[in-house]
C-alpha cells in the first residue's frame, strides 16, 4: 500500500504528522493530570493501559478483514521486531524518566532522530544531505536550552547510556515503519506495538485493583488517544521521509510546554523559550529542504 508522491500528498502526510504531535502532546498531558490525581500511576500502568487499549481500538477499527492482520503479529519477523524494539524503548523512557528526571531523560530520548536518519540512509537508502543534518543537531540544541532548568542541564549519569539505547532503539522503530508502509497496513503494524508494550507491562497488572476511577477514566482515554497518533505517524511515513518525519516529532515537547502552561501554570524563562523558537526553526529548515 502506497500514497502518490505529489504535493498534495506531501502536504497531507505533513498535515497528519503534525496532528501526531497533537495527539502525542494530548496523551502526555492527560497521563500527568492522571498522576498528579493518583500518585499510584507510574510508567508501566501506562504501558499496560496503552497495549490493551491500543489493541481493542485497531481491532473496533481494522479487524475482521479490514486492513489488521493479527497473524503478522508473529509470523512477520520486522513486524515483530517493529513491536518488541518499540515496547523495550518505551520502557527504557520510562525507566530514565524516573530515575534521571523528565527534561535530561527526553533530551536524550530525542536524539532518536539522528539515529534515524543514519539507520535509514544506510537500510532503506534515504538522501540525508548536510544541511538537513546540520539543522537536525541545532533543533536537537534548541530542545537541550527548552527542557532544561533554567538553562541548567544535570551533570552526567550511568543512566545517560540506557537513554541513549533506547534512542537507538526507538530511531530503528521509525526506520522499520518506513521499511513496512508498502508491505503492512498501519493498524498492523501498531497492533504489534501494543502487543508487545502489554506483554512486558503484564507484571504489574496486579496494582489495576488499586486504581481509582478517575485514574480508569484517564489512563483509557490517554491510551486511546495515543493510539490515534501512532496510527496518524505510521499513516504519515507512507511518503514522508525518516528525517523529516522524526524532525516534525522533535516539537513534542514544545507542544506538551504550551499545555503545560494553559493546564497546569507552568512557566518558562526567556532563555528557555529562546530554545524552542530554535527547534522550530530548525524543524522547518529539515522541512523545507529537497
Amino acid at each position: 500500500m502506497s500514497l502518490k508522491n505529489d504535493p498534495l500528498s506531501d502536504f497531507r502526510s505533513m498535515m497528519l504528522m503534525l496532528a501526531s504531535v497533537v495527539l502525542f502532546a494530548a496523551n502526555t498531558l492527560l497521563i500527568k493530570a492522571v498522576s498528579l490525581h493518583a500518585p499510584i500511576v507510574d510508567g508501566w500502568l501506562v504501558s499496560l493501559f496503552r497495549g490493551v487499549v491500543g489493541l481493542m481500538v485497531v481491532f473496533a477499527l481494522h479487524g475482521w478483514g479490514r486492513g489488521l492482520q493479527p497473524e503478522r503479529l508473529f509470523s512477520s519477523r520486522l513486524v515483530a521486531l517493529r513491536g518488541i524494539v518499540g515496547g523495550l524503548a518505551i520502557v527504557l523512557l520510562y525507566i530514565t524518566v524516573i530515575k534521571m528526571g523528565v527534561a535530561r531523560a527526553i533530551i536524550l530520548n530525542l536524539t532518536y532522530p539522528v539515529f534515524a536518519s543514519l539507520i535509514a540512509s544506510i537500510w532503506l537508502k534515504e538522501k540525508l544531505n548536510r544541511a538537513s543534518f546540520f539543522w537536525m543537531l541545532v533543533g536537537l540544541v534548541g530542545l537541550a536550552v527548552f527542557l532544561s532548568e533554567d538553562g541548567r542541564l544535570l551533570h552526567p549519569s550511568p543512566y545517560d547510556l540506557l537513554a541513549l539505547i533506547g534512542a537507538v532503539g526507538a530511531g530503528w522503530v521509525v526506520v522499520i515503519i518506513r521499511k513496512l508502509r508498502h508491505e503492512e497496513h498501519p493498524a498492523t503494524i501498531y497492533a504489534s506495538q501494543a502487543f508487545y508494550s502489554m506483554a512486558l507491562a503484564c507484571p504489574t497488572v496486579g496494582k489495576i485493583q488499586h486504581l481509582p476511577p478517575v485514574a480508569w477514566v484517564g489512563l483509557v482515554a490517554a491510551a486511546v488517544v495515543v493510539t490515534f497518533a501512532q496510527l496518524v505517524m505510521t499513516r504519515s511515513y507512507q511518503t514522508m521521509s525518516v528525517a523529516k518525519g522524526s524532525s516534525v516529532q522533535m516539537l513534542l515537547p514544545i507542544v506538551v510546554g504550551i499545555g503545560g502552561y494553559f493546564f497546569f501554570g507552568e512557566r518558562f524563562h526567556l532563555l528557555e523559550i529562546a530554545g524552542a523558537i530554535l527547534t522550530l526553526v530548525a524543524t522547518w529548515r529539515v522541512i523545507v529542504a529537497k
